[in-house]
């Protein structure tokens, strides 16, 4: 959880100010494997006062990770790491807040799943399903070839309002794919991205 917490420190101080600006908020977390990235994202906006008015969908092609992401359970041995992550995303609470141990592993709040649509979908085959102000696929991108990304980044692209984020793997870029013309940097170093605007 909270991997590369820098990323999501630079949400948490530069796209949650704008997103407070929505009366309603959606965030896709496409290729969410076990959960964790979706299970952070709803820990990040709860403690910027937002879950309450944010549906997060969070997609993978593999039914079995995602049954383990709607559990919420993962091994205690793990959660020592999630906790170092968690503060270093400037986060005003403690991780233990949010799940309880027991018998070697640590179960998060199921109010956080309340937020939360698990979903079965494919970025290969797929089409949008919904508008969104956010959109966090992170080291997904990097397992394509160069059409998929594309393909992939133009679902983004579609599914973002106008003027909405896009945050992508640390060793991931946007330069050069046939969808880079689409989207203006916003904080270069976490590689997040702002959809541009058509003037």
């Amino acid at each position: 959880m909270f991997r590369d917490p820098s990323y999501f420190r630079a949400l948490r101080e530069h796209v949650v100010p704008l997103l407070r600006t929505y009366p309603s908020l959606k965030v896709w977390v496409a290729g969410c494997s076990a959960g964790e990235e979706a299970y952070s994202m709803a820990i990040l906006l709860r403690e910027e006062g937002l879950l309450q008015r944010t549906l997060i969908y969070a997609t993978d092609i593999n039914p079995h990770t995602l049954a383990k992401a709607g559990a919420g359970i993962y091994a205690i041995d793990r959660i020592a790491g999630f906790t170092v992550n968690h503060r270093g995303s400037g986060a005003t609470s403690s991780l233990s807040d949010y799940y309880t141990a027991a018998y070697g592993r640590a179960v998060f709040d199921k109010s956080l799943n309340d937020h939360i649509v698990f979903s079965d979908h494919s970025l290969a085959t797929d089409s949008v399903f919904a508008e969104v102000q956010l959109v966090s696929c992170r080291n997904v991108l990097i397992y394509f070839n160069r059409e998929l990304q594309d393909r992939a980044l133009g679902l983004f692209h579609e599914s973002l309002c106008r003027s909405g984020f896009l945050g992508i793997g640390s060793k991931e870029t946007l330069r050069f794919s046939s969808q880079a013309g689409g989207f203006d940097s916003f904080v270069t170093q976490e590689r997040i991205y702002q959809k541009r605007s058509l003037a």
